[in-house]
């Protein structure tokens, strides 16, 4: 009782860190007007897409995000001069990006699944962004909406229905049916396009020898299997197996633009030499996806990794999705790694997930609407 009375305490005093700090950031913009980017005006008098809110921190699901954003957009639109602003530059370049927008230009904003109030930070910078560059054409790429049910949630979805529903030119994607949904309700259907995560526009196979088992589960407030069970699983494993990695998708340091694409090559090099991986991760289960890997996933606390996994990957043999209340012990989960073990992937077709953002380049192509 004490434990999560701590936690809930230490989550709180977070969020409010998080919100005073992102305001601090406000007010730097309003007051300090730090918008001296001269390098700016070189794209004034180019047709260009800006892909804004991208990561700073060490979450590899959202780095690979941010990864393949930048690789959808310069493969589908070759014409276009492409800008990519970091979360913590959005306030800072935001005047100057108004400056040189055109009438043709995109705004892309980071997609994910930080729509909502537990990520509260995440929220109020989308909300800037929306509102700011009204008169441009603004995308969110692929989302999970998770507004609380508690007052302070459903608070903080009125003021994003108050700013969204004001922009004629946003659209947003859901990412997997339950957040559709969930959007459409919330914003209006025309708003809302349907497309999968976008790391599913990857292809990241390759011919690596295979061995051993990986784990990768998360350690947060969006865990779902205890702590206990957790333990007993890799404990079990490790008994069994000569090589087990015990493995994140969230590594201990920041990561930038110039570094993100060597830190992910470590992650899915991880998996794509290990036999069988386990997690609880969305981009866990979607690294696997993309690398052609085998893995058991678990569900989590909220709707993302189910709702995804029905929607995009479940006719993928080598992903298999569990329920941990079905699981009775360890050597469950021991004899479905030894299923997966046996398999040939190589006789397997690979997802195709690459044909399904076909919703995203069209709205771009649509330009602005009056």
């Amino acid at each position: 009782m004490q434990n999560k009375m701590w936690e809930k305490m230490y989550k709180n005093s977070k969020d409010i860190y998080n919100t005073i700090k992102f305001i601090l950031g406000y007010i730097k913009y309003i007051i300090l007007n730090l918008n001296n980017d001269k390098n700016m005006s070189n794209l004034k008098n180019k047709k260009k897409i800006i892909l804004m809110q991208t990561p700073l921190h060490g979450n590899l699901g959202d780095q690979a995000i941010a990864y393949a954003e930048k690789k959808f957009i310069k493969e589908n639109f070759k014409e276009y001069a492409f800008l990519e602003v970091s979360f913590s530059n959005v306030l800072k370049k935001a005047k100057n990006i108004k400056r040189v927008l055109g009438k043709n230009d995109v705004i892309f904003i980071h997609g994910g699944g930080n729509m909502g109030d537990m990520y509260l930070p995440e929220e109020l910078l989308r909300r800037f962004i929306v509102k700011y560059f009204r008169d441009t054409k603004v995308i969110s790429f692929p989302q999970t909406i998770s507004f609380s049910p508690n007052v302070k949630g459903q608070k903080e979805l009125e003021k994003s229905k108050g700013i969204y529903k004001k922009n004629k030119h946003l659209v947003l994607t859901a990412r997997e049916s339950i957040s559709l949904k969930m959007m459409e309700e919330s914003f209006g259907k025309e708003k809302v396009i349907f497309t999968p995560d976008i790391v599913l526009s990857l292809d990241e196979r390759s011919n690596s020898k295979r061995e051993g088992i990986l784990t990768c589960f998360r350690n947060d407030e969006e865990q779902n299997i205890s702590k206990d069970l957790k333990t007993k699983i890799i404990n079990e494993i490790k008994s069994k197996y000569k090589k087990v990695i015990v493995s994140d998708t969230v590594i201990n340091k920041n990561v930038n633009e110039k570094t993100r694409e060597k830190e992910l090559n470590h992650i899915w090099r991880k998996m794509k030499e290990s036999e069988v991986v386990l997690t609880d991760r969305l981009h866990g289960m979607i690294f696997c996806a993309i690398t052609g890997t085998p893995c058991i996933v678990f569900k989590n606390f909220n709707h993302k990794i189910i709702s995804s996994y029905n929607d995009w990957l479940k006719d993928i043999k080598y992903i298999k999705f569990i329920d941990i209340n079905e699981v009775k012990s360890a050597n469950d989960i021991i004899e479905i790694i030894e299923e997966y073990r046996k398999m040939n992937l190589s006789s397997l077709p690979f997802t195709k997930c690459k044909n399904y953002f076909q919703n995203l380049v069209n709205e771009v192509n649509k330009g602005i609407t009056k």
